[in-house]
């Protein structure tokens, strides 16, 4: 298979799991927490099913980490490539019923994310990108809906003369990252969930996406792949592009920007 009829593949298991998870976040849906007391929804582990089923009938072949497999102990062991599935980023954006949660589906090949889908089902629209090819793009995508043929071309912008648009986590902010944005004239700040402030930078809305707390890969593969076939990068606080496949999974703190070079961030202590 292909990599365009790979990520195919992934933009369909999106769609229909993210259909799934509307219609939780429609119907209503049950609460509980993990281990580490992060919470996790009825619609996490059906969006999950379903993803995990359709990567097993068009790549059964590649390794799969996947959140909610992770928690309940079921790690594949160190691979070359393999998936990265958030099947529900955002939970708590899920739970306040606020929109700004997304489904996630990424590629990472020799530690870099080659594909990615980012799909906000309550927003109706996705995003993807083929970093091989350099190509990303976004399209109006309601959940009940086949998957768009109408499918509008993104690129990162590069840095503006008048002063730069940062995204900041609406759930996530810190003193740290107040910090680190006055190092910049900063125009206008935005406060949003999930993936989607990846997404924004990679369609040129945004420009600097600091973030200097602790985030998992899952949580940031998918955004990663489509900011990179845009043109944009997500660099870790040794100067380099943010790898994958650490043996925890776990991110150090990353600043991910447009077209043009931000500082790297200090690393988390």
């Amino acid at each position: 298979m292909s990599d365009s009829q790979l990520l195919e593949a992934m933009i369909g298991a999106a769609i229909e799991a993210g259909r799934a998870v509307y219609e939780h976040y429609c119907t209503g849906f049950e609460i509980q927490h993990k281990a580490d007391s992060s919470p996790v929804t009825s619609a996490d582990h059906a969006a999950e099913r379903i993803i995990l089923e359709r990567l097993a009938v068009c790549a059964a072949q590649i390794a799969v980490v996947a959140e909610e497999s992770v928690a309940a102990g079921r790690v594949p062991g160190p691979a070359q490539e393999f998936f990265l599935v958030d099947p529900l980023d955002g939970t708590r954006e899920f739970i306040d019923r606020n929109g700004d949660f997304t489904v996630n589906i990424a590629l990472v090949r020799r530690a870099a994310p080659q594909l990615g889908v980012v799909y906000a089902p309550a927003r109706n629209v996705l995003y993807a990108g083929d970093v091989p090819a350099g190509a990303a793009f976004r399209s109006a995508q309601q959940p009940t809906a086949a998957p768009a043929q109408s499918r509008e071309a993104i690129h990162a912008r590069g840095r503006p003369p008048g002063g730069l648009t940062a995204v900041a986590s609406r759930s996530h902010r810190s003193p740290a990252t107040d910090r680190y944005l006055e190092r910049y004239p900063i125009a206008n700040t935005v406060s949003v969930g999930s993936s989607l402030k990846f997404c924004l930078v990679a369609a040129g809305e945004a420009d600097l996406y600091p973030r200097l707390g602790t985030t998992m890969e899952w949580d940031t593969a998918a955004g990663h792949a489509v900011l990179s076939a845009a043109g944009g990068q997500v660099i870790a606080p040794d100067g380099h592009e943010l790898a994958y496949g650490k043996p925890d999974y776990r991110n150090p703190a990353f600043v991910a920007s447009g077209a043009w070079s931000a500082q790297p961030p200090e690393a988390l202590a």
